[in-house]
């Protein structure tokens, strides 16, 4: 099964991997690296447009250079109020070759009020990395496995986002 994917970020595609991985065989996740069409730090209603964003682009793409695949999908962070306090999420996209779009979100964890401003001007991932010392911690494991002492990572966020939304695809008819 071909699956293309909007990015190069191995703990993204790892995610996706694992989460494939559970429904279907025989995986192969091309990671491609499309715009998201939203700023570097999406925050609200941009996290899940810049995931659709860049499944439109990833099948623009394919079409430009011939590539067929059964799923597109994407994985976007970022920061929400939406609730009533700052939240760090991942928001997936997951569609298919006959264009049965889903979505699904990870597990969020709180960000302080106090780094909210620094955030939106640059992004969470280089404010993590200088409160903590690291260096490109939006890569692998990310900055969550420093917040939960190694309990979750990136991938773990990633791969239950895509869970979610699989539920529209391997549920059939009964879940659309």
């Amino acid at each position: 099964m071909k699956i293309l994917m909007g990015t190069k970020n191995p703990g993204k595609i790892k995610g996706a991997r694992e989460a494939f991985e559970k429904y279907f065989d025989n995986i192969e996740i091309e990671g491609i690296p499309v715009n998201s069409d939203v700023g570097n730090q999406p925050i609200d209603e941009e996290i899940f447009q810049g995931a659709k964003n860049r499944v439109k682009n990833l099948k623009e793409y394919a079409i430009h250079n011939h590539i067929e695949a059964d799923f597109y999908i994407s994985s976007e962070a970022g920061i929400t109020n939406l609730l009533g306090e700052w939240i760090d999420i991942n928001a997936v996209v997951v569609e298919d070759k006959n264009g049965l779009q889903s979505v699904g979100t990870s597990q969020g964890f709180p960000i302080p009020d106090k780094y909210i401003e620094e955030i939106r001007e640059t992004e969470l991932g280089k404010v993590m990395d200088k409160i903590f010392n690291g260096t490109e911690l939006s890569k692998g494991k990310g900055g969550i496995s420093i917040l939960t002492r190694d309990e979750i990572s990136r991938i773990d966020l990633t791969r239950s986002a895509f869970i979610m939304a699989l539920t529209k695809h391997i549920n059939g008819e009964i879940w659309r």
